[in-house]
């Protein structure tokens, strides 16, 4: 239902990818680039006055076979 949607954010592979690898490297967080995405959009969102909530839908597993590990 669409009617519930507030907001649509664009992504591109490179910024998913790069936002994934840092969360790899800064965090410990082995997850995925749709987690990787949702984390670029959250920190894009952050003005400073506000608390940023997000969901990391996936895991790491899926991508060992990928240039993402």
């Amino acid at each position: 239902d669409l009617d519930m949607v507030d907001m649509v954010f664009t992504v591109s592979d490179e910024e998913a990818i790069e936002t994934t690898r840092r969360l790899s490297k800064e965090e410990g967080l082995l997850v995925g680039t749709s987690s990787g995405a949702n984390v670029f959009v959250a920190l894009h969102m952050d003005n400073g006055r506000n608390k940023v909530a997000t969901i990391l839908p996936d895991r790491v597993e899926r991508y060992f076979s990928t240039a993402l590990i």
